[in-house]
């Protein structure tokens, strides 16, 4: 049974207690928001008043949330107005997503630039969530912080199973925000006010996220902004009239005064024919939509006894084992048997069985100690702010609901699938397209995931084209509409015109006649029309995809991703596991072809569970690659000793990952030399670096006389150059290679290359591109390293150009502007000089 809770809250800050009634501004003098208290402060520093995780902090610093264990949201507002300073005069302390104690620093403001800049420096601290309170203190008069002020009766909650949706839920139209700041307190306090009249149930959406409409610091978690684009939802008896009413108050700025041309502009419905998203696997398809979604699992909180609940989980542990095993056995391909050996991985994690014994022991369900070790641990990955964990969060997710369907004794819930779908879903998962059939499926379309994704690995190992990152309303969508999948352009057409779905047919029909034609050419050498000779090698990760490479023409491996052998798992490998599976690679390539291993490339984004690393704001500028290997230098030492098992089984080639300085180059190679000398080897493998930072790229010049070799990670290089993250659903399709300034970085680097006799290889995304295949050559590249299916077709479009026309159009695009018009120029070259029928090879 709930208890009732006694909760101090203490004075954020220390100033002057003014009543609410005085504070000159509706929204809170009227409690809008919610009851509290407002001080003028004098003192710079706000603090929690209460313990708890931040719900919200706003970006430009001036307003934070903090909910309690037992639910009560508190909101502290700096300053009236303030949120027009755009961050200045604020410093951000804590993250969203962070536990926080009661009186630690949250923000520090400059009170002198605020007083100078904005309407009031009152700050406010209001109670959001409703719990009625007693003052512990007079209610005006001068506050310390850290004094207690307010006394809470609180209920401590228990998790209770959302109230389910009533009927389908409608969508507005899309609308761009006229606010000048978005939806900060005092609009979305007007929102979700206006939520509150109405029973349905009603979510803000923005992109791929979601907000309860009805509250607050839900609204204003998803951080919106002047311009932005959203939709509301409804479900329930006054759905249609609630979306009716908000729609219009979005349009009108929720209270906030904004100018005629941005309601009008609010006002204009975005194109309702086509739904743009980001390219998860390439291809088209025209077909029938099929809805999935994931049941949702009723789950009894109390236990029947410890050890009672302990057997249950450990046989639906066990049973879930033994099914991932089945799912690997029956694998047509690598991506598949790492992905499920991956989950098998996750059954085994001791952090989410010690959490789900404790739990336990405490007197809890196996289902719901089960559910919510999985949760709590997907929640956290999630709050990293690393794309590739937020993916590791689907992975257990899927583990987790696979693990209680067991406990629970629920079957999962046979598809029935029409011929040609197109399955739509918030997020698949790699449990729900294991077992479809692909001749029926089509392709996929989803709000969440990314190219990084399982499924998109998943999709792509099918030859399924598929979309990631579309807009909420693709879930609305009626089963059995017809829809064209663009996955190329990231692309979702509702009710295609004839002549679209026509050319569709005839370009697919095109496709697979040059599919079969560079298939029965692949082993041909990758020459152009002039006689100019590039090696075309694979991108790998396993022993068969080196097999399959080499069967599919690959001359050589232009990158063995060695992280393989340590992610999802909770031990180092050994050294023999490591000697092993890279001297088995080798011998499959044989002592002609090249073999190129990229070091551990690890850190920040890719933890490993058993290489303990701090947390970090932004992973992706943190500990990763070389730098992780260098502060860990055993590690770096053990893979040396491993790779260098295989010399002589092939032409072997070490790469090092995200090196930016030549003291990081040199120390590494004085360690390669050091275990060399140790195994009395006479001679040392080629050592290169890649290049994916600007810096590197820039000092390529000093880079060269150092290294043997230099090969371009194109999707690292490009986010660096561009500060765009590659697998933002909002930024991606911004986030091109193509961009002039990346050709530029490249085109210098294989200057200074050149000018000390190395070779330059390209091993990103970039490479696997057939658009991209003329450029490169024409800027210098001597290999491209590409995804092993793709060998033949880049093999043959080498084959189609001239060098000397490559060079031409290399020089013509770097002068260009946009990544845009370097895709159109190269089109345009194309069109102009490859004869896009089959062309017959002797």
């Amino acid at each position: 049974m709930a208890t009732p809770q006694l909760l101090q809250l203490l004075a954020p800050l220390s100033g002057v207690l003014m009543p609410l009634d005085q504070v000159p501004d509706p929204v809170f003098s009227t409690r809008v928001i919610g009851d509290g208290l407002c001080i003028d402060p004098t003192s710079q520093t706000l603090s929690a008043p209460l313990a708890g995780v931040i719900s919200n902090v706003q970006a430009s610093g001036h307003a934070i949330s903090i909910t309690d264990d037992n639910g009560v949201q508190v909101l502290m507002h700096i300053g009236l107005d303030t949120v027009n300073l755009a961050g200045k005069g604020f410093t951000r302390l804590v993250e969203e997503g962070q536990r926080v104690e009661a009186g630690q620093a949250l923000i520090e403001f400059d009170a002198d630039y605020i007083a100078l800049h904005a309407r009031s420096l009152l700050t406010l601290m209001l109670v959001v969530s409703g719990e009625p309170f007693a003052w512990l203190s007079p209610e005006t008069g001068m506050v310390d912080g850290g004094q207690p002020l307010l006394s809470l009766h609180c209920v401590e909650q228990i998790a209770d199973e959302p109230a389910p949706e009533e009927g389908e839920a409608l969508f507005s139209r899309t609308v761009t925000l006229a606010n000048p700041n978005g939806l900060h307190a005092r609009p979305a306090a007007v929102f979700a006010q206006a939520a509150k009249g109405f029973s349905a149930s009603i979510y803000l959406h923005k992109q791929q996220e979601s907000a309860n409409a009805k509250s607050l610091v839900a609204i204003m978690a998803l951080q919106t902004a002047f311009g932005d684009t959203v939709q509301v939802s409804a479900a329930g008896q006054d759905a249609e009239k609630a979306i009716d009413t908000l729609e219009k108050l979005l349009t009108s700025g929720c209270g906030e005064t904004v100018s005629v041309s941005a309601q009008v502009e609010a006002l204009e419905p975005s194109s309702s024919k086509v739904l743009r998203g980001v390219c998860a696997s390439p291809g088209s398809a025209f077909g029938q939509v099929v809805q999935i979604a994931e049941q949702r699992l009723e789950v009894s909180e109390p236990g029947r006894g410890a050890q009672v609940e302990r057997e249950q989980l450990s046989r639906a542990l066990a049973q879930a084992d033994l099914a991932l095993q089945l799912l690997r056995d029956k694998a047509t391909g690598d991506a598949q048997v790492e992905i499920f050996k991956a989950h098998q991985e996750l059954l085994e994690d001791p952090s989410l069985l010690d959490q789900a014994n404790v739990l336990i022991s405490e007197g809890k369900s196996a289902a719901f100690a089960w559910r919510a070790a999985t949760e709590a641990t997907a929640a956290l990955f999630k709050g990293l702010g690393s794309a590739l964990l937020a993916e590791r969060a689907a992975d257990l997710a899927d583990v987790g609901q696979r693990v209680l369907k067991l406990i629970l004794g629920v079957q999962d819930q046979a598809i029935e699938l029409p011929e040609g779908a197109i399955l739509i879903a918030d997020q698949l998962t790699p449990s729900q397209t294991a077992g479809l059939d692909t001749r029926k499926v089509l392709g996929f379309a989803t709000v969440g995931g990314g190219a990084t994704s399982h499924v998109a690995i998943l999709a792509r190992a099918a030859g399924l084209p598929a979309i990631c990152g579309l807009p909420i309303q693709v879930l609305s969508l009626r089963n059995g509409s017809l829809v064209l999948l663009d996955a190329d352009k990231g692309e979702l057409h509702l009710d295609p015109e004839l002549a679209a779905i026509e050319q569709l047919r005839v370009d697919r029909q095109r496709q697979e006649q040059r599919h079969q034609h560079v298939l029965a050419h692949a082993t041909l050498a990758a020459c152009t029309r002039d006689g100019h000779h590039v090696e075309v090698t694979a991108n790998i990760a396993s022993l068969g995809e080196a097999e399959q490479a080499m069967s599919l023409g690959g001359e050589g491996v232009g990158l063995l991703r060695s992280e393989f052998l340590y992610l999802d798992r909770n031990h180092a490998p050994s050294h023999e596991e490591q000697a092993s599976t890279y001297s088995a690679i080798a011998r499959a390539l044989g002592p002609t072809r090249s073999l190129v291993v990229r070091t551990l490339d690890v850190g920040g984004d890719k933890p490993l569970a058993y290489v303990p690393m701090d947390a970090e704001t932004n992973p992706f500028l943190g500990m990763r690659g070389i730098r992780l290997c260098l502060e860990r230098p055993q590690l770096l030492r053990d893979q040396f000793k491993a790779i260098l098992a295989c010399a002589g089984l092939a032409q072997l080639h070490i790469m090092l990952p995200m090196v930016t300085q030549l003291s990081e180059l040199r120390l590494a190679r004085q360690l390669l030399e050091e275990e060399a000398m140790a195994l009395g080897l006479a001679e040392l493998p080629k050592l290169g670096i890649m290049i994916e930072v600007p810096a590197a790229a820039l000092m390529a010049d000093l880079f060269a006389p150092e290294v043997d070799f230099f090969s371009i990670g194109t999707n690292d290089l490009t986010q660096y150059t561009l500060a765009m993250d590659r697998d933002h659903p909002r930024l991606a399709a911004q986030a091109d290679s193509f961009h002039p300034s990346v050709l530029r970085l490249i085109a210098s680097t294989v200057k200074a290359a050149h000018a000390h006799g190395k070779w330059v290889g390209v091993c990103g995304a970039m490479a696997s591109e057939t658009l991209a295949v003329p450029l490169l050559l024409g800027l210098g590249v001597d290999e491209l390293s590409v995804s092993v299916p793709l060998i033949p077709a880049i093999k043959a479009a080498v084959r189609e150009v001239d060098l000397v026309d490559c060079q031409a159009i290399a020089q013509q695009v770097l002068g260009l502007e946009s990544a845009q018009q370097v895709r159109e120029a190269l089109r345009l070259y194309h069109e102009a000089t490859v004869d896009t029928s089959l062309v017959l090879e002797n």
